[in-house]
């Protein structure tokens, strides 16, 4: 399950994003800034830590969320909760679209290496590790999360930022659905291995990988299930003549899509979206591909519009 606006208060808003905390981030705060409470002489320099994860966090989730923009997607929200953030990006259906928006993540953690490596060399050089011993383990501290954090996320499982700039590259030479199917079977198979790794060599930490694993794998399994439904859809006898004007997929024939008057189901390319039942005509009509709305007029192909201005 994401997190989302339910139990979560609006934090700030920049660049038209909105970012959202969740309330457990400080039940979840309180117990880790007090399990470390002898990292530092200062309780304080916990507390920044705390805060600094999240601050990486959310420079992370900014990242895919401007590039999200930058292809013409949309990315409106960033959540804050205990296991991390969560950029809500709905990127053009493209594969170089949703490569971009999903690498532009763990390239901002790449750019922190050079920035914690220069506050580190500053701070040696400063002799701030004999006046303000804290600072300096602070700055270590930083970099170890800043670092651990874009190896995790590289891992190739499903839903992590790895496992989907896996599927974006397949995507490329197996097609949408299929490149979906094959990243997902694979962080299935990878979260049981890590589960494995967790029973046999860190038992001490099994709750916690325990509890991250059931995360990934339910998005994993949701994944499953989206490809599932591509590979279905793209078996499905299509429109010819029509055309997604964001995903640019034919659409499927058949009374598959519901009325926006009457809640019927019909097939608004066969009637130039008016409903046979209600005789009303609908604004809009759904791509069932990538979930997009637009009027019926811009679904008409190149090619069919060509042919009706020709005299």
């Amino acid at each position: 399950m994401l997190p989302t606006h339910s139990g979560s208060f609006r934090l700030f808003r920049f660049s038209g994003i909105t970012v959202f905390l969740h309330w457990s981030w400080f039940v979840v705060g309180i117990i880790a800034v007090s399990t470390r409470s002898r990292a530092y002489e200062s309780p304080l320099w916990n507390v920044a830590e705390y805060v600094a994860l999240f601050l990486i966090v959310l420079l992370h989730e900014f990242g895919h969320a401007l590039a999200c923009r930058q292809t013409g997607g949309q990315a409106n929200e960033i959540v804050l909760w205990p296991l991390g953030g969560i950029a809500f990006v709905k990127p053009p259906p493209r594969a170089a679209a949703e490569l971009w928006s999903i690498a532009a993540g763990p390239l901002v953690n790449v750019l922190l290496i050079p920035v914690f490596f220069g506050l580190i060399w500053f701070g040696s050089r400063a002799g701030w590790g004999d006046r303000v011993p804290d600072a300096m383990e602070f700055l270590g501290m930083l970099w170890l999360i800043n670092n651990s954090l874009l190896v995790f996320n590289l891992l190739p499982l499903y839903p992590l930022d790895g496992g989907q700039i896996l599927r974006s590259l397949l995507w490329f030479p197996l097609g949408r659905a299929r490149s979906l199917h094959v990243a997902s079977i694979i962080g299935l198979i990878g979260i049981v291995s890590l589960g494995g790794y967790a029973i046999y060599r860190q038992p001490d930490r099994f709750l916690w990988i325990g509890f991250m694993g059931f995360f990934l794998g339910q998005q994993c399994l949701v994944g499953f299930r989206t490809a599932q439904y591509l590979l279905t859809l793209n078996r499905a006898p299509r429109h010819r003549g029509f055309f997604c004007p964001s995903c640019r997929e034919a659409p499927i024939g058949g009374p598959l899509l519901p009325c926006q008057h009457c809640g019927n189901a019909f097939d608004p390319f066969s009637t130039q979206a008016v409903c046979p039942h209600c005789a009303r005509r609908n604004a809009t009509t759904r791509c069932l591909h990538c979930g997009n709305d637009a009027p019926i007029e811009r679904w008409t192909s190149i090619d069919v519009q060509a042919s009706s201005e020709r005299p």
